[in-house]
């Protein structure tokens, strides 16, 4: 059993990718407590060690059947956000999130692909529980990306420019709404 500061740990800083997919708790049982906590909170690290490196070719599909291909994102600046309805810190940026592809849907595209395994109805539900309507729910219930990323933590953000290149990464939550956003945007937005 995790001690409890240990599970408070993780539910503030990121959801441990190492768990196997059979101890993932219900989407409905995502926790609570995260999405009510202060801005404070976020504390994501920026990573600039695979910067350059070419955006990977990967389709995903929503709860619908709908099909995205990631090259095909190439042309403007997109941020991809690896996230699961299970893991608190993902539940605690999402808001901000679509704050984000609202403010700026002329200059990026946000893209936020979801690691919850065979839960495409609980996505789908998530995403109109909370009103989310400049995202769309993309799954990826193979965890792929996260595999291409070697990501051990979500949620998990990398930003692409037009040529479909990565600037930086984001480890863990964010406040995309918040003053530092726009900074780290501005030279890929110009």
């Amino acid at each position: 059993m995790m001690p409890l500061a240990l599970l408070a740990a993780s539910l503030v800083t990121g959801c441990d990718r190492q768990t196997p997919a059979e101890a993932q708790p219900p989407s409905a049982q995502a926790p609570s407590a995260a999405s009510a906590e202060a801005p404070g909170s976020f504390n994501g690290t920026l990573d600039i060690a695979n910067r350059g490196a070419a955006m990977p070719d990967f389709t995903f599909t929503d709860p619908s059947g709908a099909k995205l291909r990631t090259l095909d994102l190439k042309g403007k600046p997109v941020l991809i956000n690896l996230w699961a309805t299970w893991c608190g810190p993902c539940v605690l940026e999402m808001p901000t999130l679509d704050a984000l592809a609202a403010s700026h849907a002329d200059k990026l595209k946000v893209v936020t692909i979801s690691q919850d395994i065979d839960q495409a109805e609980a996505v789908g539900a998530f995403f109109k529980d909370r009103k989310l309507t400049h995202l769309a729910p993309w799954l990826d219930p193979e965890n792929a990306m996260s595999q291409h990323y070697n990501t051990e933590m979500l949620p998990t953000s990398v930003l692409y420019d037009a040529n479909g290149r990565e600037v930086w990464r984001m480890i863990g939550s964010h406040d995309w709404s918040g003053p530092r956003t726009d900074a780290m945007l501005a030279d890929t937005l110009h």
